[in-house]
């Protein structure tokens, strides 16, 4: 049988070798009480050590998950837009998958309770997706994926239907609670338009950049 050539050599000193993991992120905050009180609401996160300088928080079994550097507190009001950067330049946010829709709505429950709410709602069409952001305007995306295989994913994204409308569909969280509640198939509301509650127009959101998604 002739290899594969689309599975490298593994002792090829050119194949690419990837991460297994993202195992933390750092942030430079000068709120980092708020910070620590947001995570540990929003990710149930511990402080595993904290000092005048740096402070670790894990929420699983790696040893931090976040880590923040403390700047001084003056250094809010000497950068007032500080936090406004993410929306005009460099990275916009960090993903995180949730197993299933209902934990991503139970999830969006709880916060709610807490008084934290999205900033955005929608269906990606490959993923259903609640933006959130953290004292510091980091933007956190929690995600469910759409589709139960990656070759399902990848088959979306060549289609006519993702070229026209990349971006997604607006969804109203509380209605696909009440849904998932009163018995619909989670693989029903996971397709767009199932999250846009009767009478409502669904909005389409074609555009990369517009207010949402800054």
């Amino acid at each position: 049988m002739s290899p594969d050539p689309m599975s490298p050599d593994p002792t090829s000193p050119d194949r690419v070798i990837v991460p297994d993991v993202l195992a933390h992120w750092v942030v430079k905050t000068a709120r980092p009480r708020q910070m620590i009180e947001w995570y540990g609401t929003v990710f149930g996160a511990t402080v595993v050590h904290e000092d005048q300088q740096i402070a670790f928080l894990t929420w699983d079994e790696e040893s931090h998950r976040l880590a923040l550097v403390k700047l001084p507190g003056p250094l809010r009001f000497l950068f007032p837009l500080a936090r406004l950067r993410r929306k005009i330049y460099g990275v916009d946010h960090l993903a995180l998958t949730f197993g299933s829709l209902s934990d991503l709505l139970q999830t969006y429950e709880r916060l709610k309770r807490a008084g934290i709410l999205p900033v955005w709602s929608i269906n990606h069409g490959p993923t259903t997706s609640l933006y959130y952001e953290d004292p510091d305007g980091i933007r956190l995306e929690f995600q469910v994926e759409n589709y139960a295989t990656p070759e399902e994913t990848a088959e979306f994204f060549a289609s006519a239907e993702f070229e026209a409308n990349p971006i997604g569909v607006d969804v109203d969280p509380d209605h696909l609670l009440e849904q998932l509640r009163a018995g619909v198939p989670e693989r029903e509301l996971l397709v767009q338009g199932a999250g846009t509650r009767p009478g409502t127009v669904p909005r389409a959101n074609t555009k990369a950049i517009t207010w949402k998604t800054l």
